[in-house]
């Protein structure tokens, strides 16, 4: 039985850099780091040869963020403005209670955004603004202001 969704991962080459990002921005607490040298077990589950990396799992709510800084082997930049339509990951959604409030908090704070929160229903019951991390990867900020819609985190007002 699928209990619901773990954790993302994202890859970077600085993991002190974006783990602070969202330790600072979003109020994620590091719940573990770990590392690894060549490891066959663990070069068997990534599917990769001769790895090494240091990883830290971060917590907020109902949400983790796993990140890796891999030294061996190098992985390739993806770009910090690559199209989201492009396959893979495309990014990850928080639910926010004050959008506006988020958006000019965190833009203020240096974090990079497509456009500010935007109705993506007629109703306006949901808006929605995408930013970007400091690798490029996208943040998606939600508000629904529905409280009876079902896409809801707790489903509460």
């Amino acid at each position: 039985m699928i209990r619901g969704v773990h954790h993302v991962a994202l890859s970077t080459p600085d993991l002190d850099r974006l783990t602070s990002f969202y330790c600072d921005n979003f109020q994620f607490e590091v719940v573990y780091r770990n590392e690894w040298r060549q490891s066959p077990a663990i070069d068997r589950l990534v599917g990769l040869e001769g790895s090494v990396a240091r990883t830290a799992m971060l917590s907020a709510g109902n949400t983790h963020i796993e990140i890796f800084e891999y030294s061996e082997p190098k992985g390739a930049e993806a770009g910090t403005d690559r199209p989201v339509c492009d396959h893979g990951y495309t990014h990850f959604c928080l639910e926010v209670d004050d959008i506006e409030a988020e958006y000019e908090r965190l833009r203020s704070g240096g974090m990079r955004f497509h456009c500010p929160p935007v109705a993506t229903r007629d109703s306006g019951s949901l808006l929605a603004t995408y930013g970007r991390d400091p690798d490029g990867n996208v943040i998606e900020l939600i508000e629904i202001r529905d409280p009876k819609s079902p896409i809801r985190l707790d489903g509460s007002p």
